[in-house]
């Protein structure tokens, strides 16, 4: 180490990893101001004074196929990543999801003596639960998102620690729904429905088309129905709006915004979204939703065979214990399915009154100041000459 500073690596691998782990750097850098972090990372990683090795977007690939046209570029990555850690060692390295790739790097450090911590927890609940050996031979701590992870990383012995989820102290308690429809200039009284189709490309490739005829569905049934389509690049909006096209949909009173998507389900009745991070986000917003699916075929082949452990996929589902919110996956998200679980759950006043209360009480749980917590566990796994230049640790 370095006389005076200490030297921090973090890998994240997709835009909530960006997020989580910019987070997490103010938070340390508050105790630690003489900390200098490195890897790879995204802008808002860079915001706080990062040095990106490599881009976040040269990882940001999801389904098996889309990662074997790509595994020459992103094994490359990893190998030349290993390397120069390896030639000059950081205090700590910091995971930041991305199992796949960054478990390996974490092992190969861990060897060599250097701190591992991996920030989110593979989903070892949901499938692949053989995974938590290969976890234990590589991180000196998990830190789970999840109250219900850190038991089981208990009973193998592994150092874990609950930290909570950062979205839910970014996200506010009370339902604005009101406000943002005043905002965008939406009757009390219209139906409105959010449509989130992905962030990634790749997503956009295979549920564009279905979300625009389920929209037109949904506006056959309800003709008075608006729908907003939070787009998070240029790239993905073009894909859309091509879509669009193709489905001869001009007409549907579609209005795509660059990003926004938090308002986008603040306003909604009911959301309809790709699961992944934002079905847990349009849960923390107490929005109703019906989450859908769709991937390369090889890819779904390929986790059918592996299998999984639980019959649901969202997060919502995960969190609850049970079915709260529909899914439709692959084959069963046609237009007609997505539409009518749509329409049903905009009709039900009750259901949806229901799930918002339930998604009150997830938000409570968890809203644990992650950030801080976490910062807390990554100084912790520091040599103790090094924590005795940290803050107190807050909340």
């Amino acid at each position: 180490m370095t006389a005076g500073v200490v030297r921090i690596a973090l890998v994240a691998g997709e835009a909530s990893g960006d997020l989580l782990a910019s987070q997490l750097i103010e938070a340390i850098r508050s105790r630690l101001p003489q900390a200098v972090f490195f890897g790879i990372g995204g802008p808002r990683m860079l915001g706080k004074g990062f040095d990106a090795w490599y881009p976040l977007e040269k990882l940001a690939v999801r389904g098996y196929a889309e990662v074997l046209r790509h595994f020459r570029e992103i094994f490359a990555i990893r190998r030349g990543l290993r390397r120069r850690l390896l030639a000059d060692p950081p205090d700590v390295f910091i995971g930041v999801d991305a199992p796949d790739f960054n478990l390996g790097l974490e092992r190969a450090l861990k060897r060599r003596g250097v701190t591992t911590v991996h920030y989110v927890s593979p989903s070892i609940w949901a499938w692949r639960g053989e995974r938590i050996h290969k976890i234990g031979a590589a991180v000196s701590r998990v830190l789970a998102l999840f109250p219900f992870e850190p038991a089981i990383y208990e009973r193998q012995g592994i150092p874990v620690s609950y930290v909570g989820h950062p979205l839910a102290d970014m996200l506010p308690l009370a339902d604005a729904r009101d406000a943002t429809r005043e905002l965008l200039g939406f009757p009390e009284h219209q139906a409105v429905f959010a449509l989130l189709p992905g962030s990634r490309q790749s997503e956009l490739q295979y549920m564009a088309d279905t979300f625009i005829e389920t929209a037109r569905r949904i506006h056959d049934a309800i003709p008075d129905a608006a729908f907003l389509v939070p787009l998070a690049t240029r790239e993905t909006r073009s894909m859309f709006e091509a879509a669009r096209q193709r489905c001869a949909a001009e007409d549907l009173p579609l209005r795509l915004l660059f990003g926004h998507a938090h308002q986008a389900m603040m306003a909604a009745d009911v959301v309809l979204v790709a699961s992944g991070t934002a079905t847990l986000e349009a849960a923390l917003l107490k929005r109703p939703m019906v989450i859908v699916y769709k991937m390369a075929p090889f890819s779904a082949w390929l986790m059918r065979r592996i299998g999984g452990y639980l019959p649901y996929v969202g997060l919502p589902n995960v969190l609850a214990g049970r079915f709260v919110v529909p899914e439709f996956i692959q084959d069963d998200a046609t237009p007609a399915n997505l539409a009518q679980a749509v329409v049903n759950l905009y009709a039900d006043r009750g259901v949806r009154a229901a799930l918002q209360t339930l998604f009150h009480s997830l938000h409570l749980q968890l809203r644990q100041n992650a950030a801080e917590k976490a910062a807390q566990a990554v100084i912790g796994c520091l040599p103790v000459a090094v924590r005795e230049h940290a803050g107190p640790a807050a909340g």
